[in-house]
């Protein structure tokens, strides 16, 4: 039997009335799945938080435009 094929629940002892078989199927229901390996997030480079300091400017040519351009 797969695990597609097994019943999300069974009940072994007792006779649950309709309402607490409700509020256990939802309570099993609305916990996690067995966790997965989840790839790290691909952060965009808006978010890069890298791009909030300011990069060091040199006195030189062009130091005035470099000062107000990201690096």
């Amino acid at each position: 039997m797969s695990s597609d094929d097994r019943p999300l629940l069974r009940i072994v002892r007792g006779t649950p009335d309709d309402a607490e078989l409700a509020a256990l199927t939802a309570v099993v229901a609305s916990l996690p799945g067995p966790a997965e390996e989840a790839e790290p997030e691909q952060r965009s480079a808006w978010g890069d938080p890298a791009s909030r300091m300011r990069a060091q400017v040199r006195p030189g040519p062009g130091a005035w435009r470099a000062s107000g351009f990201p690096h």
